[in-house]
């Protein structure tokens, strides 16, 4: 059975970047790294590959040089239980990087991640449209996303 990881493309800041999303969530580890040898394309013992786990979930870091960047195509979404999460990942993804609109967060790297409560994912799926609707209403004029804010507007009348 095939195994999907992500590979995530860094000029030379991956083994930098698993450190820092590895002190971020909880049950996360760096695997293994992996250097560059005589053969290149890199200057040999740089690193080139980092594998690590973030909550169980693999994912590989590559030094590939600075031919590609991240952009907001792809994002992981972290599902937080409630706004102490949202504010604690929040927080830590913003660490030299930015917040952006409707709970999404560019990390210092460029890698951007989306912090959605389980609360806002509730309201947005209620069946009153018009509470869905004024939950996604006031959803769409937030950075980091405010549960309680969010819940007032959807049972506003």
């Amino acid at each position: 059975m095939p195994k999907i990881t992500p590979c995530l493309w860094f000029d030379t800041q991956g083994e930098e970047a698993a450190e820092f999303y590895t002190s971020i969530f909880p049950n996360s580890r760096i695997v293994d790294v992996a250097r560059y040898g005589e053969a290149g394309p890199r200057d040999a013992g740089t690193v080139m590959v980092v594998k690590f786990e973030l909550d169980g979930h693999e994912l590989v870091a590559l030094n590939g040089g600075p031919e590609f960047t991240f952009d907001e195509a792809i994002s992981f979404q972290i599902d937080c239980a409630d706004q102490e999460e949202v504010d604690r990942y929040s927080e830590a993804l913003t660490d030299g990087g930015e917040q952006g609109p409707c709970g999404w967060v560019k990390d210092r790297f460029g890698l951007s991640w989306q912090v959605v409560p389980a609360r806002l994912i509730e309201l947005l799926g209620d069946p009153d449209e018009a509470k869905a609707q004024r939950a996604m209403a006031a959803m769409l004029e937030m950075r980091k996303i405010d549960i309680a804010a969010v819940e007032a507007a959807a049972d506003a009348v």
